[in-house]
């Protein structure tokens, strides 16, 4: 937390995929890439077992804007007012203390429900956009997906 007390405002991503979700290494490569090249701070939760899929400089090349750490407590992170949006998977928990705090998401979901709670998400309630796939051009979606940061209901700011 102390981490996010010196953030201004509305200017922290955090990322957080849950506990069961195992992305592939590209998925993984290509959200670090946009994490570091966005202009946003940026809180990248990453399992250890996960860990090897990241690049082994990714912790240091970003830790001027970003800090990876294998775990936190989500609810007490999305609270926070340094927080602008939310990357995740959509599962039912993380979006219900996303919507219950009013914050923004950006919606990566990967199975199950998470597709319907996404449909919502950014349809039906406006509160965030759905992250784009495209295999040309990966590394400029992750970008633009990931912006800039707000709160409420604008989500051109996710």
């Amino acid at each position: 937390m102390n981490w996010l007390n010196d953030r201004p405002k509305g200017s922290v991503v955090p990322v957080s995929f849950g506990s069961l979700v195992d992305l592939k290494a590209e998925q993984m490569e290509e959200l670090a890439w946009g994490l570091k090249t966005s202009d946003c701070y940026f809180l990248r939760v990453v399992r250890a077992s996960e860990e090897s899929k990241l690049s082994k400089d990714f912790a240091e090349e970003s830790s001027a804007k970003g800090l990876v750490v294998r775990w936190c407590s989500q609810l007490e992170v999305l609270a926070h007012e340094a927080v602008g949006c939310f990357v995740t998977l959509c599962g039912w928990n993380s979006s219900l203390e996303a919507l219950s705090l009013g914050v923004l998401m950006v919606a990566m979901p990967q199975r199950t429900d998470q597709s319907t709670n996404a449909k919502y998400i950014t349809d039906v309630w406006n509160m965030g956009v759905k992250a784009a796939v495209d295999a040309g051009n990966n590394r400029e979606l992750h970008k633009r997906n990931i912006g800039g940061g707000g709160r409420g209901g604008d989500q051109k700011k996710c």
